[in-house]
Formats: structure tokens, sequence, C-alpha cells
């Protein structure tokens, strides 16, 4: 075998939690200040080399640096870049305090800072920290971190290919926090600092540098395709390194001739996404190499390795091994680490766990494509193919999978079923005289903290170290608390707490057909928030009532209204790993119906306030505008599937968080919600400018509090937020509630945090 036969791989990136989180519990026991800074730091140079030694030894070419971080990417590039809010000029001197800061306030010794935005990234469930730019911002080398982990790796005998985002989606996907000015006005002053960082990699020996700019597959304006031309001509008269230009969740469609011209030597496509980009070979300029993204790091299937293959061959015919790069499509960052260590068949049944794979699964699977591509193939290569393509004819006629009850139910579906009995200003009259609420009524998202003693019952009755009645037992006399708490308190919507639910899709896909879980398969959403995404394999029916006695046991305590909490069936789709054989509007419509007939179960049982939450809606949108009506149409339709069945009495809520609404409202509006819950206190209720300009004819609850910061915020902070709100929209039709659930944050911080919003209600009464 020569080496011009050989094409290379590339690993765009790789989970940074840890098989078993051992990041999320280095992080937070520093934040609590049970560990030091270098126990923590200690425990992320471990995993970093964990990850780069299992790429090495897979055989992979290509393998990352600094994809690692101990919150986000984004955050460490404006860490990198010296782009840090004036705000924490006081944290300056520990760099880390700092870092984290930034990510999450700090309030302590006399300082209070609040937190950067954070929003979802692309259409994925990871959230990003939000650069912020005004027009007088200067960047400067502030941290060396890619260049550090790149000489961290090459210690260990690795030469690493180190990843950062791009100069121009770093700008894109930040956000301008003063008027009058363009956040591209600071690429001249920014490119500098890009052109520093890449002649360190260089100079250290750095031979190939991936650079991210995903915003290639969206849709761009002349300017900013002109910033991505005065961007690259700038790096390469300065450094000339060798860059892998990377996009990924998507096509790169009208921009494909922009990304080709670009002096760049290699170009990264997500085939998986848009297999349509393969016809990238008959154009690609003869200078250049191509990077194809095959292996799918959005979801847990295996790739039919017959296709990837024919894919891979058909360019390797067209461009020749030495300009192919066979590649996973985006980074693994968003899927499970190992698929090996599942072994609970209880939980996650062999007969399913044959059709997936990990990241570790598909490092594997990238190795057994070059392999195949080189011609000559050896036997265990050749067993893994004819097993792999027998897993994937399995799939197609499993009864597993497959139930026609289900599809006779989607198809039976008429046009009444999407619409409420009357019009929201009938059904507000109804509501208004059957819930008898006050001004700026209080409420809460769903949930309240879980100390680590109600998680243990769960593992302990997990485990059959509790009996049912012992656990329901507990689980009663803590809702009873809780309840008791809110009532004493003065809130006037009141909600469970949800301690008997582990994850807000994962409770649900418990108790639904057609879906399974693992028991390790967690992938991070934000700093040491990892969740573990329950896996949709097949035709999805709800078999029982599933919220209906934790709801009836709770409201049978208190006199006060209290809310059935539901997840909607947009986000269980969007936050689940979802079957890939079949169209997603069919799948959501299967958990639609499911959702339906649990809001009916709770009406029938005395609750009269139902939240179907849907905080995904908005990060599934297509990141072409072309392909949102059509998402949007399917998405809101299913909504108002799962909510339309109630009397006008039963009012429905719905909790949006971190979204921009500004281009969607009208279908947010479609939705036809009775209360709408959002996320606006890092945004300083930026974010009801669009609700007021569309005249939202609905109730609108606008967080008052960031329930992702430690943080207590002071009742003024909140009487000034529910003040400007109200000047935005009409003060009947405003709620009073944080910006999402608190089962993450502790009790002390949660009651102090709630006594002022309850108090600022209380004011904003007067006023």
């Amino acid at each position: 075998m020569t080496n011009k036969n050989i094409v290379k791989t590339n690993v765009l990136g790789y989970p940074r939690i840890g098989k078993d989180r051992e990041l999320k519990r280095a992080l937070e026991s520093y934040w609590k200040g049970n560990s030091t800074k270098e126990e923590l730091l200690e425990v992320a140079k471990n995993l970093r080399a964990e990850n780069w030694k299992l790429m090495q030894q897979a055989g992979i070419d290509l393998i990352p640096s600094n994809d690692f971080s101990l919150y986000d990417q984004m955050l460490d590039m404006s860490f990198m870049l010296g782009a840090i809010p004036e705000r924490y000029d006081s944290l300056c001197q520990d760099k880390l305090k700092l870092y984290f800061a930034m990510a999450r306030g700090y309030q302590k010794d006399g300082q209070d800072v609040i937190a950067m935005e954070m929003t979802k990234w692309f259409d994925t469930n990871y959230h990003y920290i939000v650069p912020e730019f005004t027009h007088d911002m200067l960047f400067t080398c502030f941290d060396t971190k890619i260049v550090d982990e790149f000489m961290e790796a090459k210690s260990l005998g690795i030469l690493t290919k180190p990843v950062l985002i791009g100069p121009v989606s770093y700008l894109l996907l930040g956000k301008e926090k003063e008027e009058h000015f363009n956040r591209l006005d600071l690429l001249p002053k920014l490119l500098p600092v890009y052109a520093e960082l890449l002649e360190q990699l260089k100079i250290r020996g750095a031979q190939w540098i991936q650079i991210d700019e995903p915003c290639l597959v969206t849709d761009l304006d002349e300017r900013t395709k002109n910033a991505y031309t005065e961007a690259y001509n700038y790096l390469s008269d300065k450094v000339k390194p060798n860059i892998i230009l990377t996009s990924y969740f998507g096509s790169l469609g009208d921009n494909e001739s922009l990304s080709i011209s670009l002096p760049v030597q290699a170009i990264h496509v997500d085939i998986v996404r848009a297999p349509e980009q393969l016809n990238i070979v008959k154009r690609l300029p003869k200078d250049k190499i191509l990077s194809l993204g095959l292996i799918d790091g959005r979801n847990i299937w295996k790739s039919n390795l017959e296709t990837v293959h024919e894919q891979a061959h058909e360019a390797i015919c067209t461009l020749g091994h030495n300009r192919v790069i066979l590649s996973t499509s985006c980074s693994l960052l968003h899927v499970p680490y190992d698929l090996e260590v599942e072994h609970n068949e209880q939980v996650l049944p062999k007969s399913i766990k044959r059709y997936m794979a990990f990241a570790r699964q598909k490092i594997d699977e990238l190795t057994l494509l070059k392999t195949r591509t080189t011609g000559q193939i050896v036997d265990s290569c050749i067993k893994a193919f004819v097993a792999n393509e027998n897993d994937m004819r399995s799939k197609r006629q499993s009864e597993e999978i497959h139930d026609d009850a289900v599809k006779s139910r989607i198809a039976a579906i008429q046009s009444s079923d999407f619409n409420r009995k009357s019009e929201y200003a009938q059904r507000s009259i109804v509501q208004r005289r059957h819930l008898h609420l006050p001004q700026y009524p209080t409420t809460t998202i769903g949930s309240f903290p879980q100390t680590s003693e109600v998680r243990s019952w769960r593992a302990a009755y997990r485990k059959g170290h509790l009996t049912n009645e012992e656990y329901t037992r507990l689980l009663e006399e803590e809702t009873r608390k809780c309840v008791k708490w809110q009532e004493e308190i003065g809130l006037d919507v009141l909600v469970h707490g949800e301690f008997e639910r582990n994850d807000m899709v994962e409770y649900f896909g418990e108790q639904l057909d057609g879906f399974t879980f693992t028991q390790k398969g967690w992938v991070q959403s934000y700093g040491s928030r990892c969740v573990k995404p329950p896996i949709i394999y097949g035709d999805v029916k709800r078999p029982h009532a599933m919220t209906v006695k934790w709801t009836k046991y709770a409201q049978s305590i208190s006199n006060k209204p209290m809310k059935g909490m539901l997840t909607g069936p947009v986000t269980i789709l969007e936050w689940s790993f979802v079957r890939n054989d079949q169209p997603l509007e069919d799948t959501c419509k299967q958990i639609a119906l499911a959702i339906r007939d649990e809001v009916l179960d709770l009406e029938k049982n005395g609750i009269s306030v139902i939240q179907i939450d849907e905080p995904a809606i908005r990060e599934g949108l297509p990141l072409r505008r072309k392909d949102w009506d059509n998402y949007l149409k399917w998405a809101v339709d299913c909504f108002r599937l799962s909510a339309a069945g109630v009397k006008d009495e039963t009012q429905i809520h719905t909790h949006m968080c971190y979204s921009e609404f500004n281009d969607i409202i009208k279908h947010i509006a479609r939705m036809d919600a009775d209360v709408i819950t959002i996320e606006c206190s890092r945004s300083q209720m930026d974010l009801l400018d669009v609700f007021r300009e569309f005249k939202y004819p609905n109730e609108i609850g606008p967080g008052v509090y960031d329930i992702h910061s430690a943080r207590v915020p002071a009742v003024d902070e909140m009487v000034v937020l529910l003040h400007k709100a109200s000047k935005l929209i009409p003060a009947e039709r405003l709620w009073v509630n944080p910006d999402c659930g608190l089962k993450t944050r502790g009790w002390k911080e949660t009651k102090a945090a709630l006594l002022n919003m309850v108090q600022a209600a209380k004011e904003a009464r007067a006023i």
C-alpha cells in the first residue's frame, strides 16, 4: 500500500465533560469552595490528555486541540481576544475568577456583577456565552489558551490541529451593546489579534489550524461576504497558515463560491446535514483540499457505512486521495462519550443498541472508512461492513420501531384538532373570572431545587433500596413543604416542584412508548450542566397518564391554582436523539398526540392552569430563511395539537427561554398560548420590544431574574424591570416570574430571590 492511496481522517472536536462527568464534578466542587484551582485544572488537563491519546491510538490524523473548555468555546474566544466587558474590570487580577464571573455572574465580597447573555448554538441544545461589543472596544491577546493546549499535547508526543472560532462568525454571533454601530466595524481591530495567535501556533509547529466559520451556512448580506474576504486575505498575507475553513450544520449554498475563493488550504463541508454539498467536488479549485463531513456528529445512530463509502469514493475519484479528508460532520461535542459503558439492557435493550454509535464508535467508523478507501481491505473491515449492512436492514424492518396503530391515528388528524374553542379575547374573560388573579400575578416556571437528598431518594428507589410506598411518602412530604412555602410567601399560581422528575424531557420519555435511554449518555448543555437525552427509536404513544398523580396531589393541599407542568412536543423532539428514518414532522405529531392526551387528563382532574414548555421551538429553526415557514408551520401546529382540546376556562401557558423572537413573532402568536413566559432579565427586557411592536395580543411573563446565576437580585432591581416591561406591554397582561426553572439552584438563594420577586410584584401593583 502506497501513501498516495491513503486519505487523512479529521475530527472537528470531542466531548469534554468526561465519560463519568468528571469535569462537571470538578467545576461544581471548585465553585462551592470544596477544591482548589489547581485541582480543577488538573482534572481538565487529564481529560484533554485522555481524549488526545484515544484519537491517536485510533489512528486519527487531524486531532483537535482547544476544543476543550472549562465552560464554553465562545467564552474562551472572548477571553483570548480580551473582549471583556468593563463591568468585570475589578476581577481582572484573577483570571479564573474573571472567566467564571463572565459566565455565571459574581456576587461576593461587596461585588455584584451580572453574567453575560447566553443563547443557543445554532440549532443545537448547546448554549454559548454571547460576546458583547461596543464601538470603542479594543482587542488584545489576553490569554494564550489555544497555544498552551497545543504545546500541552505536543509534550505528550501528539501534534494536534488547533481549533478556533473564525473572526467573522465570532463577531456575527455576538451582540452590540450600543446603538448606531455594527459589530462588523470591529473586524480591522480584531484581525491583528487573530494573526498573532495563528503566528504563535505556526512558530510552535502547528501544521493545520481549523477555523470554524459556521455562519457560512446562513444567509449573508454583501457586507458580511466582503468581511469574509477581508478577514482571510488579511490572515493569509500576515501569517500564511494551513487553514481548514470549517462549516457545519447545513449547506454553504449560495456562499459556496465565496468559501472556495478564500485563500485557505482546505474547505470542510457537512455532508450529513446537506448531502447535496458533495457536488462541491466538481467546483473545488485545484489548489484546495476537501474535508468531507461524513460521520454524523449530531445524532447517535450508526452511519450507513456503504452509503458514506460511496460518497467518499465519489470525492476521491474526482479529486484524488491526497485532496480528500474524511471527517466527522461537526464536533462530537453533541453526542455522548462511549456506547460500550451502557451495560444495562433493561435501560437500553440490545435490540436497539445495535443501531447506535457514540463518540468513541464514530471514531471507529471514521477509521473503518479510511481503511475501505485504500482499496486493500483487511478481513476485520469486511466483517464490520457486513455487520453494518445487517443492522441497516434490521432497522428498516423492525416491529419494535413501527406501530401501525400510531400511524393510523396520525393519518386521522382533522384541521379542527389544531384550534381552541374560542379566541383568546373571549377565553381570557372566562379565565379571569375562574382564576381570580391579581394584577401582575406571580408564578414560577415549574421546577424547584432538587437537593442532593432528593436525588439520593430517586437513586435509592431505582436501586431497590426504597419501596414504592417509602419513596412516595418522601416525595409527598417534599411536595407538601414546597406548596405550603409558596402559599406562605404569596405566590399566586403554584407548582408542585417536580421532585419526582429527573430531566424535563427524560421524565416524559420514560413513560412513552418508542423511547429508550442510557445510563451514561451525558451531553453538555452549558458549563457544568449536562443532559442525558432520551432516544426516540420508534413510533410514539402514551400508554398511561404521566403527571396527573403528582399534580392532583399538589392541588389537593392548596386552594390556589396549581399548574400542570408538561414538556411540549417540539422540545421533546429537539432535546432527544431522534430516529432518522422518517420526517421530523411525523415524529413530532406522534408526540403531540401523546401530550394532548395528558392535557385532557389533567383538565378532567381539576387542573385549570397547564403549562406546555416549548423552549426549543426557536432552536429548531432551519439555518436558512427559505426553510423557516415549512418548519414553523408544522412546529406550531404540533403545539396547537397538544393544547387545543381543552375548555375555555383552562389556561394554557408555555415557556420559551433564551430566544430571539423578532423574526418569528407572528408564529409565536399563532401558538395561541394564553400566557407565554420568556427569559428577559439578562437582556434587561430588550426582548419585549418585539412583542410591543407586533402588538402581541396574549399575556406575557417576562423573566425578572436570571436563574442561571447564583446572585440574588434586589427588589428594586426587579421593580425597575417590571416598570420597564409595563411601558412595553399593558400591565393587565403582564405576569411576574423567574427566567426559567429552579431545579439547579439552591434553596437558600431561591427563597431569597422569590421573596424579593413577590415583593417586587406588590410594589409594582402599588405604582
